[in-house]
C-alpha cells in the first residue's frame, strides 16, 4: 500500500471559512511539506487525519483503515508533534512516561530512555520549564517511542531559533534513513522544507493548488523576468500571476516549456522557490 493518508473530496466548513474537496495523497516512506500561508487551512485539515474534526463530506483513510472502524488501531501507528505544549505543564517527562507508555501496545522503554538522552531532555523537570524547542523534542521522543510509523507535524519550526531548526531538520533527516517512516510537516517556513521535503502540497483558501514530488515543482515553475511590451493578452496566459513596475514584469508560470516557446530569448526564466510560489499565488490566478 503506497499511502499513508488519503483524503478524498474532504469539506469541512466553518463560519466564514471552509476547506474544499481536499483530494490528498501521503506516501508511504517520504517527507511531505505541506504549505499554505496562515488560516489556509492547514490545520483544519490536519485535524481531519487525527479524527479531531469530523468532515462534513469526504472520506478519510490512514493506511487503508477509516477511523469509524479502526480508531486504535490507526493512532496506534502515528505520532503527532505540534506547536505547543499538549502535555500537562505541571508533570515531568517522568510523570508523562507513566500516562503514555500504557496507552501504546509497542511502547518502548529503551527507545524512550535513548531519545530522552539523545535530545538531552531532564526527566525531573516540569514541562513548563522547557523552551519551546524542548517541549518539541519532547512530543517527538514520545512520538518515536511507540514506533510511530507516520509522524504528523503541525508548525514544528515555529518560534524556534535558527540553530534548533537546523538541528531539529538534520534530525528528521535522519528519522528517514530506514525507509518505513512517513513524516507529514505542515509549515509557512518554506525553507524549512527545500531541505528535506520529498514532496510538496500546497494549500490555499482552503483548495489544495498541487500536490507534487519536489523534483516536480522545480521542473514545472519559474520565475520569468523580462520588458513589459511583451505582454499582451494571449502571452499573459503563460503565466499563474503577473507583478508590473515600471522596470519590466516579473511572473510565476507554472509551464516553463509554454514560456520558452512563446517568449524565446527575450525573457530571463529562473529557479522559484517554494515562498516565490506562495507569495504569486496569493495575488490570485489570472488565466483560466
Amino acid at each position: 500500500m503506497e499511502n499513508v493518508i488519503e483524503l478524498k473530496n474532504v469539506t469541512k466548513k466553518f463560519k466564514g471559512f471552509s476547506v474544499n474537496n481536499i483530494n490528498l495523497q501521503v506516501k508511504r516512506g517520504f517527507v511531505t511539506g505541506f504549505i499554505g500561508a496562515n488560516g489556509a487551512g492547514k490545520s483544519t485539515t490536519i485535524k481531519t487525519m487525527m479524527n479531531l474534526l469530523k468532515p462534513d463530506a469526504g472520506e478519510v483513510k490512514l493506511f487503508g483503515l477509516d477511523y469509524k472502524t479502526h480508531e486504535k488501531e490507526i493512532k496506534e501507528r502515528i505520532g503527532f508533534v505540534y506547536d505547543g505544549n499538549i502535555f500537562f505543564e505541571g508533570l515531568n517527562l517522568k510523570d508523562i512516561k507513566r500516562i503514555v507508555a500504557p496507552a501504546y501496545k509497542h511502547w518502548d522503554d529503551t527507545l524512550f530512555d535513548q531519545y530522552v538522552e539523545q535530545f538531552e531532555l531532564p526527566l525531573n523537570k516540569a514541562i513548563k520549564t522547557f523552551s519551546k524547542g524542548m517541549q518539541m523534542k519532547a512530543s517527538l521522543a514520545i512520538a518515536l517511542s511507540h514506533h510511530a510509523e507516520l509522524i504528523i507535524m503541525d508548525e514544528p519550526t515555529a518560534g524556534l531559533d535558527p540553530i534548533f531548526r537546523r538541528e531539529l531538520l538534520d534530525l528528521l533527516q535522519e528519522l528517514m534513513v530506514d525507509g518505513n517512516r512517513t513524516i507529514f510537516f505542515s509549515t509557512h517556513i518554506t525553507t524549512d522544507l527545500d531541505r528535506i521535503a520529498d514532496y510538496i502540497a500546497f494549500i490555499q483558501k482552503g483548495k489544495l493548488v498541487f500536490n507534487q514530488s519536489i523534483h516536480d515543482v522545480a521542473e514545472n515553475y519559474a520565475l520569468v523576468k523580462g520588458e513589459l511590451n511583451l505582454l499582451d493578452r494571449d502571452t499573459e496566459k503563460a503565466f499563474v500571476h503577473i507583478h508590473r513596475a515600471s522596470t519590466g514584469f516579473e511572473a510565476l508560470t507554472d509551464n516553463i516549456k509554454a514560456v520558452k516557446n512563446i517568449f524565446g530569448d527575450t525573457v530571463i526564466i529562473e529557479r522559484a522557490s517554494l515562498e516565490d510560489i506562495m507569495y504569486y499565488f496569493k495575488g490570485g490566478i489570472h488565466h483560466a
